[in-house]
């Protein structure tokens, strides 16, 4: 890999070095069905042909004159082939999720001039139709699932002929790297999406330096299981590192099938957010309270000695050899679960609790949190595969190739040949966000050991009491989601005498404790509103107030019945909570807390 090299110069690089049969994989009818990279090539080449045939060019390969294209669709092969094929012409992906809703959709295509649309399937499609006649720009919409009256992609394909296929040939070799590649739109600070852009440059360099320094070596034989949306970098990146390295990609067929398609595919590994990995850590322990008699004592057990595990210190032979049979007896089934094959799975978006890191590293199942912004392609930081290359509650050392520093009031600046071009037709908002070739992140953060990177909070989200002291509530939030009892927590409290907090429930372990009890449960709202389960969660809260300062601890709380979720708009796509929307919407309790 040099560092003049293009995206989609990946499918050349497989050719060469390890033509695959399964350079991707997705169930179709049932059935999983794999492309080899031939395939892939012939696919992609006819496609851009196609693409041709429509009219759309990269222009000058300038951000404001290349065409543009929108997707909005699940995992699939057919995305990363339209991602592919534009690339290869110089027209700009611009990549949507599924979840995004109609509004944001219409100013997006209209901010980028947006030509034509590829969606997945039917919701898509209507989704698309409804904002179509607010965009003149759009010229046609294409599906990737056969659809009554919307064309499907292979017509685009199915137009490529010889003067189009030698026209891509000839493309191909002068798209420059400084070309960009994708245009990724994220939430703005004024209320409406800025478009960020990231060049063949940015993402690539980005590939190169961080499957060095984590690191993935070449493994043709190795397969992986897709499921983050591809709409975001971390993904999207991640499919390049896989791809120049030879790793088969495999996509879920949806979120609520990955149990059942990690047992199909037993791939060596994924990447995930950690909500899905507090989520998968739920059904495991819910599972072991199910069990009677030895075998529950023997789950809890090894849970308990796992969660004492660190990777930088030597627990003692008794230690080990307590690990070693609890790894043995329970988290043997846990990886079994998991496929069986699993050497990494590297997390990112939001902090990852530590309890879920020992734990899951003690059983042999790696997990590396990691960290970046879409802005930066996006990984500044990961913890490697080296012995003393993780350290729990980080997110590692900085990948080789980049500088970090930490501004006076700890802000994270990044600099490198990462950093995105700029957001489109924003120059003042890149000024304010890239000064002296340093990217401000927003984020704040901390050394530990003078190697390892902590992420304390995010800038805009630290406040300060009514008392004048400031408070950083992700590291509070995340020591309370330690509680099997809690799922979502927000911590409240800007401009307010006392900090607070939003908690729902985890309504699986709360309705088996009542139950224990014998604690009538008939609906999550009526359980709230119970003095016995108000005196518990008031005890679950003085206990883990103790971790904190005077000023940190919760004083009152109050319990919500409905889980915070992406349809519901509460999360981002990458299941990170939305603060203003809870706090929108949530108006009412939180007065409830603060009322005396």
């Amino acid at each position: 890999m040099n560092d003049r090299m293009r995206l989609f110069d990946c499918i050349d690089l497989q050719l060469r070095k390890f033509p695959k049969t399964d350079m991707f994989g997705a169930k179709e009818n049932g059935q999983w069905i794999t492309y080899s990279t031939q395939q892939v090539q012939d696919i992609v080449n006819n496609f851009s042909a196609g693409l041709l045939n429509l009219g759309l060019s990269g222009r000058d390969m300038t951000a404001e004159g290349s065409d543009k294209i929108a997707i909005i669709s699940n995992n699939r092969p057919e995305w990363v082939f339209t991602d592919l094929a534009a690339q290869q012409i110089g027209v700009i992906l611009v990549p949507i999720y599924p979840t995004t809703n109609p509004n944001e959709i219409e100013f997006i295509f209209n901010d980028a001039q947006v030509k034509y649309v590829f969606v997945s399937n039917q919701e898509m499609l209507t989704k698309i139709q409804s904002v179509a006649p607010k965009v003149a720009s759009i010229q046609g919409i294409y599906s990737f699932d056969n659809i009554d009256g919307c064309k499907h992609w292979s017509n685009i394909t199915a137009s490529a002929n010889e003067a189009s296929l030698q026209q891509v040939t000839s493309l191909r070799a002068s798209i420059p790297t400084s070309q960009i590649a994708t245009i990724i739109y994220t939430s703005g600070t004024t209320g409406v999406p800025k478009g960020v852009l990231l060049s063949h440059n940015n993402i690539f360099s980005n590939v190169k330096l961080s499957k060095e320094s984590f690191p993935f070596e070449d493994a043709p034989e190795s397969k992986v299981l897709s499921f983050l949306p591809l709409n975001h970098i971390f993904e999207k990146m991640v499919t390049y590192i896989y791809l120049y390295s030879g790793i088969g990609i495999y996509y879920a067929e949806s979120l609520d099938t990955i149990g059942d398609n990690l047992k199909e595919i037993k791939p060596d590994g994924f990447t995930t957010v950690p909500r899905l990995l507090e989520k998968v850590f739920e059904k495991i322990m819910t599972t072991g309270s199910q069990l009677t008699g030895i075998k529950k004592t023997l789950f809890y057990w090894a849970v308990s000695v796992a969660e004492k595990y660190d990777n930088l210190e030597d627990g003692g032979i008794w230690y080990n050899l307590q690990l070693a049979l609890a790894n043995k007896l329970i988290f043997k089934k846990w990886r079994e679960a998991l496929g069986g094959n699993i050497r990494f799975i590297v997390t990112g978006g939001a902090a990852c609790q530590v309890k879920l890191l020992r734990i899951f590293n003690a059983g042999k199942i790696p997990v590396y949190e990691g960290y970046g912004p879409t802005e930066n392609s996006p990984v500044i930081c990961v913890n490697r595969k080296a012995k003393d290359g993780t350290k729990f509650g980080t997110v590692g050392p900085p990948i080789d190739g980049i500088e970090v520093k930490l501004a006076e009031d700890g802000e994270i600046l990044v600099a490198g040949p990462s950093v995105m071009e700029g957001y489109f037709k924003r120059p003042d908002l890149t000024a304010e966000t890239v000064i002296d070739g340093w990217l401000h992140t927003g984020d704040i953060g901390i050394w530990v050991d003078n190697k390892f990177l902590k992420i304390t909070d995010r800038k805009k989200e630290l406040f300060k009491t009514s008392g004048g002291k400031y408070v950083a509530p992700q590291p509070i939030e995340n020591k309370f989601k330690e509680s099997p009892f809690i799922e979502q927590i927000m911590i409240v409290g800007s401009e307010r005498k006392f900090v607070g907090a939003l908690i729902v429930p985890s309504f699986t372990h709360l309705k088996a404790w009542m139950l224990h009890k014998e604690l009538p449960f008939t609906t999550n709202a009526d359980a709230i509103k119970q003095p016995a389960v108000l005196e518990k969660y008031t005890s679950i809260i003085e206990d883990f107030n103790q971790y904190f300062n005077h000023v940190e601890q919760v004083k009152k709380f109050e319990l919500l019945d409905k889980e915070w979720s992406v349809e519901t708009g509460e999360m981002t796509p990458k299941l990170s909570l939305k603060r203003k929307v809870v706090m929108e919407k949530c108006v009412a309790a939180i007065e409830h807390i603060y009322k005396d």
